[in-house]
């Protein structure tokens, strides 16, 4: 199993400080410059530990938002390209219906792959529904306009000839013209975020990696729906590394320690319904039939719908203790990470990569900790787990 880490970069000191939305309306005055600069770093110190400690990063991008200052994928994995040495690179994702130029975001990825040696991997995502109204960008058949930004990045990076027009519908270049060229060749591995059977069919279709988020016991449909596929199309059944799982972590030592951590880690989910109600799910963005269902329940947009065991629904915003019965959330001693990773994996089924996110608010001290603990004393018995242990048939 491979490990990845990930964390929003969110500047939470500020989360207390207004008393409604995190997100597109609190002023900027809010962020102290001098917090956000220890900050900052202290977000690249984690990753560059990471790669010292055997982990892969994963990145991604957010605007006008105290959940998360990252505000370019790439910006940061170039700076991490230089700074780490043997972790795989991640941006997931790149919100390519939500960006104005896939030409450029193809030449990032290139200099970034480039300057890293060859170990960049691609996410490019729809995009978040609240940030439409920073690009400026109309929601109506936002992933028509998605697959053609990823078509266009996809053949700006493969194209070794010269330049190229494109004249799509919603995309025109004169010359497309890539250089430097990826590091890897054709192309770094592609990468789709995937909450849906219908997202996983595609991810399989294409041969992506897919990768759910938070998503609980509602991961095991989702991963069943690729593997369907991925056996349809290529005439085998899917690779584990082609299937990922994100979750929150935080460990300690002790209990009371882990408690504590894993409280100020679930402050970052609770963040998900601050956000303006006039930004959300602009028509056209989802489907008629799920605005329908959003419009009957509004609640429905910021509730966590996944069952507790014994029936009972995820509270709003969700505690921790919540979070790990379902599987969003894996926290405590090394020991009972451990178990409950053990169990999680009996339930939904075997995947190839784990992405830890860490963070809420906590401290970049209590990250690192949480990190070298589940480096040191739940990864090496996680290798050992014999529903990981991929059959030489299934692997070809």
């Amino acid at each position: 199993m491979k490990i990845w880490y990930f964390s929003e970069q969110p500047y939470y000191p500020a989360w207390d400080k207004v008393a409604g939305p995190v997100r597109i309306e609190p002023p900027s005055r809010l962020v102290d410059p001098k917090v956000a600069h220890n900050l900052l770093n202290g977000y690249i110190d984690e990753w560059m530990l990471a790669d010292q400690l055997g982990f892969n990063v994963m990145v991604n991008e957010h605007h006008s938002t105290f959940t998360c200052m990252s505000v370019s994928c790439m910006m940061t994995l170039a700076i991490l390209a230089r700074q780490t040495k043997n972790a795989r690179l991640l941006a997931l994702g790149i919100p390519v219906a939500n960006r104005n130029d896939p030409f450029r975001i193809a030449e990032e990825i290139a200099y970034a792959d480039t300057m890293s040696g060859g170990r960049m991997e691609i996410g490019l995502v729809k995009g978040t529904d609240y940030e439409l109204s920073i690009s400026n960008n109309n929601p109506a058949r936002m992933m028509d306009r998605y697959w053609e930004a990823h078509d266009i990045v996809k053949a700006a990076l493969t194209s070794l000839d010269g330049p190229f027009s494109w004249e799509g519908e919603y995309f025109h270049y004169r010359n497309v013209n890539v250089i430097p060229r990826c590091y890897q060749q054709p192309h770094p591995p592609f990468w789709i975020p995937c909450h849906s059977g219908s997202s996983a069919r595609e991810a399989a279709r294409r041969g992506y990696t897919m990768a759910t988020f938070l998503s609980g016991p509602g991961a095991k449909p989702t991963i069943e729906a690729y593997r369907d596929e991925y056996l349809k199309t290529f005439k085998r059944s899917a690779p584990l590394d082609r299937l990922a799982y994100l979750g929150l972590f935080a460990l300690a030592r002790d209990e009371k320690t882990a408690k504590d951590r894993a409280r100020r880690s679930a402050l970052w989910l609770a963040t998900e319904g601050r956000t303006p109600d006039g930004v959300r799910l602009p028509s056209g963005y989802v489907s008629s039939l799920d605005k329908a269902r959003v419009l009957k329940d509004p609640e429905s947009a910021k509730r966590f719908r996944e069952l507790l065991p014994n029936g009972r629904m995820v509270s709003n915003p969700p505690t921790a203790d919540e979070l790990i019965e379902v599987g969003m959330m894996f926290s405590g001693t090394p020991d009972q990470v451990f178990d409950q990773l053990k169990t999680f994996i009996g339930k939904i089924g075997p995947f190839g990569n784990l992405i830890t996110q860490t963070g809420g608010a906590l401290e970049s001290s209590e990250n690192m900790d949480s990190m070298r603990l589940f480096a040191t004393e739940v990864w090496p018995r996680l290798q050992e787990l014999e529903e990981l242990k991929e059959s030489p048939v299934e692997a070809a």
